[in-house]
């Protein structure tokens, strides 16, 4: 009963609180075309990739904050290239970037005036680098969103603990309301100093669940300074009032395999899955355990199939490089894209539910039908209404259609076999 209530009265509590929310035309439109951008990139840099060991290095290694601090002096990305990196993004066919602006070490990628904790101040890089990033996203056509962490182990406002960061070495006291409202100053600069900014992808909400958050205060703040981004939380449950998209950690939406969710529902905002090419977030010079080119499109059609977007991570080293391992799979992955990219942007997910074999996803008159897994000739779908041709996509070539028995079966010869995925548009 009492892990029942842990789970159940902070979301009431959010619920109750901001029923008059109303998205506003300019949030619609950008839902609308979140859906249809379909894939992302997700980056996650800091201070923390000094030591080349992940971004929760600090509380893995309980690190005090005298010790983590010593990081800042030792990180001079002077290779980072705000273009290349949106040129990469560009030519592998994501449509935004989601950048983490602030993780859970506190440390902020901008010159915030709100403390000295950050790449300006605190290292001898001294430059901006969300200034050039917000810069060269406008330029290339990208649109820009800000991972921004609700958690904080280097304020010392952020107090009580949660259940992370117990090592840092702050004193125990703190004003809890004091860090919320240094929180919403940082945001307050984020989205009135960098123009236009998609969204916020907030985490760490996990660490203290039952705190009083002020979520409503933080979100209509964002709303108010920038009615088009969209709002998204990973809290691992289902969304609170005042959020426009939901996302699942290392999962489709509506499973669980990651262990993370206390929820599983999936609702009717915009969707998006977001995952790694190694198995880590920040630069970790250890990990060379690589999803493969094939492994990552599927993964992308598949979310597709969910209704979902993609958003693939990278972790740049401390000098501001993409390690080469992954722009060698960002490319592959849009080389696929240029090809088959009608089959995933702009889509919906199709009328037949994901399935073991595949998925597939509509736009407009046309269903493509994605076999991922599917080792026999003839492949039977539920009946499709109106459908009249199957073409192999994007050759065009005739596809065998039959119906039997209230199955629509789809003939598929080794000719129009894909190794990665056969696609057939339904018309």
């Amino acid at each position: 009963m009492r892990l029942r209530h842990l789970i159940f009265l902070p979301a009431l509590a959010v619920s109750l609180a901001a029923q008059a929310y109303r998205p506003s035309p300019e949030n619609l439109k950008a839902r609308e075309w979140f859906q249809d951008a379909k894939f992302g990139m997700f980056i996650h840099w800091g201070v923390y990739s000094v030591l080349g060991d992940g971004e929760w290095v600090m509380h893995n290694r309980k690190m005090t904050i005298a010790e983590y601090e010593k990081l800042a002096s030792k990180f001079n990305p002077t290779e980072f290239d705000a273009a290349e990196w949106v040129a990469l993004a560009r030519e592998a066919g994501m449509r935004y970037i989601t950048f983490t602006s602030k993780h859970h070490d506190g440390f902020a990628m901008w010159g915030t005036k709100q403390s000295r904790w950050n790449i300006v101040d605190a290292t001898p890089y001294g430059r901006d680098v969300i200034k050039m990033l917000a810069e060269e996203c406008r330029k290339q056509g990208i649109k820009l969103f800000l991972y921004h962490s609700h958690l904080d182990w280097h304020h010392p406002d952020y107090f009580p603990r949660g259940r992370t960061g117990q090592h840092s070495g702050r004193p125990e006291s703190g004003n809890w309301y004091r860090y919320l409202d240094y929180l919403d100053a940082q945001l307050e600069e984020l989205l009135t100093n960098y123009g236009p900014i998609g969204g916020i992808w907030f985490d760490g909400f996990w660490d203290k669940p039952d705190a009083d958050w002020r979520l409503q205060k933080t979100y209509s703040l964002i709303h108010r300074l920038q009615p088009a981004a969209l709002i998204g939380n990973n809290h691992h449950r289902r969304p609170f009032e005042g959020e426009d998209f939901q996302m699942f950690e290392k999962d489709l939406p509506g499973q669980n395999t990651s262990g993370f969710r206390a929820e599983t529902a999936v609702s009717d905002l915009p969707l998006e899955t977001c995952d790694t090419i190694n198995r880590s977030w920040g630069y970790n010079a250890k990990d060379d355990r690589y999803k493969s080119v094939p492994e990552l499109i599927r993964y992308l059609v598949r979310a597709a199939g969910y209704n979902a977007n993609f958003l693939l991570n990278v972790g740049p080293t401390p000098s501001g490089k993409i390690q080469p391992e992954f722009v060698e799979r960002l490319r592959g992955i849009g080389q696929w894209l240029r090809e088959n990219g009608d089959s995933i942007y702009g889509t919906r997910g199709g009328p037949v539910p994901p399935r073991p074999w595949g998925v597939t996803t509509r736009k407009g008159s046309k269903v493509y039908v994605h076999v991922l897994d599917w080792p026999d000739e003839w492949l039977a779908l539920p009946e499709i209404p109106g459908v009249r041709t199957a073409r192999a996509f994007p050759a065009g070539t005739p596809v065998t259609l039959r119906r039997f028995e209230g199955s629509l079966l789809l003939r598929l010869t080794p000719q129009i076999r894909n190794p990665v995925d056969t696609i057939v548009v339904l018309e």
